[in-house]
């Protein structure tokens, strides 16, 4: 079976082009980290290669390396912001997996012990909340940069 091409029209594809808006937490000229608009847990966080590759499957090792690097960084820092005891890691790949926005991600959500994972609804959170969530995880990692 064939490949399925990359869509450019993708949700994610039009946020590294700024035709939609995201409320960011880290970028390097490899990779963006944004809040999820439909959080599982408070301080969900997205990370995405500015490359252009569907998922696991298909993406430039190289690629995927700085993927995985900044995945660690935002980690640590979305650790930290949200106080978490801990952290899920998610990436899904095709359909079948669960995947269902077709750019290569990584879904960081920080967690507390004794508090679920909220059920994937599709409702939106609420724009100050994520702007409030983003703006603690960014001081995080500038702090981490900072060597802090």
């Amino acid at each position: 079976m064939a490949a399925t091409a990359y869509d450019p029209n993708n949700i994610f594809a039009k946020i590294l082009r700024g035709e939609l808006p995201a409320h960011k937490v880290y970028e390097t000229d490899k990779v963006l980290a944004f809040m999820d608009i439909m959080p599982r847990a408070d301080g969900h966080v997205l990370v995405i290669p500015k490359t252009a590759a569907r998922n696991l499957l298909d993406i430039n090792p190289d690629d995927l390396a700085d993927l995985a690097k900044a995945s660690q960084f935002v980690a640590k820092g979305v650790k930290r912001a949200m106080a978490a005891d801990g952290l899920t890691v998610q990436q899904f790949n095709e359909s079948a997996g669960g995947q269902v926005v077709f750019h290569i991600h990584v879904h960081i959500l920080p967690r507390w012990t004794g508090v679920a994972l909220r059920p994937h609804t599709g409702a939106m959170e609420n724009q100050d909340v994520l702007a409030k969530h983003a703006a603690t995880i960014r001081s995080a990692l500038e702090a981490m940069q900072a060597g802090g």
